[in-house]
């Protein structure tokens, strides 16, 4: 498969045969362009969003493939790598957003960028638009594209930035909308979450591997790490990270009653690799030691 390294807004711009109005940002309808070469290896250095219509052909990012239907948006951000893989009668469809780090820088938007977590999810966990939904983005898409077609002047970076963050804001919403909407899917994932913290520390693996990360649980049931942090948090309330530091609070509180062994050997059963950080995260959460905690019952 080909690689691809794309730094600049511009250099996508010319894989898309599109023009150029802005160096830093861009916004095109994709049926007025090249579709991408096939069987590469797209290495992203900006954010990229696609508001995908109709068939528009196999894209991949992190480790599955998605057949992108009509209103489905995918979020690509600088770092990420997505592969090409079309049919032979593909034709481009939808629309194209494109801005560079450097194009925010001093703004807003610039600040909350890390906070939309779904730049990071994986393509199967891509948004589905409902059809008022679509509406609403495909008028910020146009929004943009008049401000772009616009004389540059001291008010359009800041416009622009604006749009876009709320184009990003109203995703955020209708990420919430999707979550519930799948709320029978999430129950599922969250019932699997607990069996697997469940097995982690009735097996040998805390003690093998230490302490789990979210990571972890999230790659045992093929999700991205955000997107299975965020589900969580949406379904429960809490973390979960939380969610896992409750399960090792509880199972202390179990396993401290156990006089036989002593609190080092509890806190390594755990995963700890050293026992005062064990004695820190007990007191935090229970306000006694572990030694404390046992005289007291």
């Amino acid at each position: 498969m080909d690689q691809l390294k794309l730094e600049h807004v511009t250099q996508y711009n010319q894989l898309k045969g599109v023009g150029t109005q802005h160096p830093l940002v861009s916004i095109f309808d994709n049926s007025n362009s090249n579709p991408l070469p096939n069987n590469t290896r797209l290495h992203f250095g900006f954010y990229a969003i696609f508001l995908k219509a109709g068939n528009c052909g196999e894209l991949k990012y992190g480790r599955n493939n998605y057949d992108y239907d009509d209103g489905t948006m995918v979020f690509v951000a600088p770092g990420q790598v997505l592969e090409v893989s079309n049919t032979d009668n593909y034709k481009s469809t939808g629309l194209t957003l494109l801005f560079h780090p450097d194009f925010i820088k001093g703004t807003a938007l610039f600040k909350n960028i890390n906070q939309y977590s779904f730049f990071s999810y994986d393509s199967h966990e891509a948004l589905h638009l409902s059809l008022k939904e679509q509406e609403i983005i495909k008028d910020l898409f146009n929004k943009l594209e008049y401000e772009l077609s616009q004389s540059i002047d001291k008010h359009s970076k800041n416009i622009i930035s604006n749009t876009i963050e709320l184009l990003l804001n109203h995703c955020v919403r209708f990420y919430d909308r999707q979550f519930i909407t799948r709320e029978n899917i999430n129950s599922d994932i969250l019932s699997k979450f607990e069996n697997c913290l469940n097995d982690y520390f009735q097996s040998q693996n805390a003690q093998d591997s230490g302490l789990p990360s979210v990571g972890y649980f999230a790659d045992l049931l093929h999700l991205s790490p955000n997107y299975f942090g965020d589900l969580i948090k949406k379904e429960t309330g809490k973390s979960a990270q939380e969610h896992i530091q409750l399960k090792l609070i509880n199972l202390a509180k179990e396993r401290i009653f156990d006089t036989e062994k002593s609190v080092s050997q509890i806190a390594f059963e755990l995963g700890f690799k050293y026992p005062q950080h064990f004695n820190r995260m007990f007191k935090k959460n229970t306000g006694y030691t572990p030694i404390e905690y046992r005289n007291l019952n």
